[in-house]
């Protein structure tokens, strides 16, 4: 194997370590297709979610958006409530590079647009998201991804050099915000592809 070319590696989250989609709530609450599309593409809208990520709090959120479609009151409440629901659960072979890392003495972080509020819900439900060397979570310092500032926030608190630091997600506009910075990353399609660029820059991770 070739040399490490790499010092550090960076997870997204949703879609890479957690299988994430309002979908997997909203089936049971809202059992016709056409309704539940409706819905979560026109009140409980990504743009919507999105502010969540950005850190507004989900009280208001809620009411303002409950205030503005008062007959979808209990489906609106249902996100927040409900919202662990919507993680069907970890993706098993990701997470077993993350494993398969930490043992290598490989450091590990998660660079993920999500709201503090429930990334917190999350680490207790999901332990392997509470062994990261560090976290930069979009809630807490209000900056999203793909925009420069977060991260710039990842690579200035940990002291990373960029171009030794690998980071994967499954957007590609998350891909592109990283490498303006210097990042080395790549676009997540699945872990046995994670696996082979990870060796490609001399890490002695397994083969799939």
């Amino acid at each position: 194997m070739s040399e490490r070319t790499i010092d550090a590696v960076v997870f997204d989250i949703g879609g890479v370590l957690l299988d994430w989609s309002p979908t997997y709530l909203y089936a049971d609450l809202i059992p016709d297709e056409q309704q539940r599309t409706h819905f979560l593409t026109n009140v409980a809208t990504p743009a919507w979610n999105h502010k969540l990520d950005e850190g507004r709090p989900w009280a208001e959120a809620v009411a303002e958006l409950t205030s503005l479609h008062p007959e979808h009151a209990e489906w609106i409440e249902a996100y927040d409530k409900g919202w662990l629901k919507m993680v069907k659960g970890v993706f098993a072979d990701t997470a077993a590079v993350v494993t398969e890392l930490r043992a290598l003495g490989i450091p590990t972080y998660a660079l993920t647009n999500f709201s503090g509020d429930k990334w917190e819900v999350a680490k207790d439900a999901f332990p392997i998201l509470t062994g990261f060397d560090g976290e930069v979570v979009s809630g807490v310092e209000q900056a999203v991804k793909p925009g420069e500032k977060i991260y710039r926030i990842l690579i200035d608190r940990y002291d990373l050099d960029p171009a030794r630091t690998f980071y994967t997600d499954d957007m590609q506009y998350n891909v592109d915000g990283a490498r303006a910075v210097g990042l080395d990353a790549e676009l997540f399609t699945g872990a046995a592809n994670l696996r082979a660029q990870l060796r490609s820059r001399g890490v002695a991770v397994q083969e799939d």
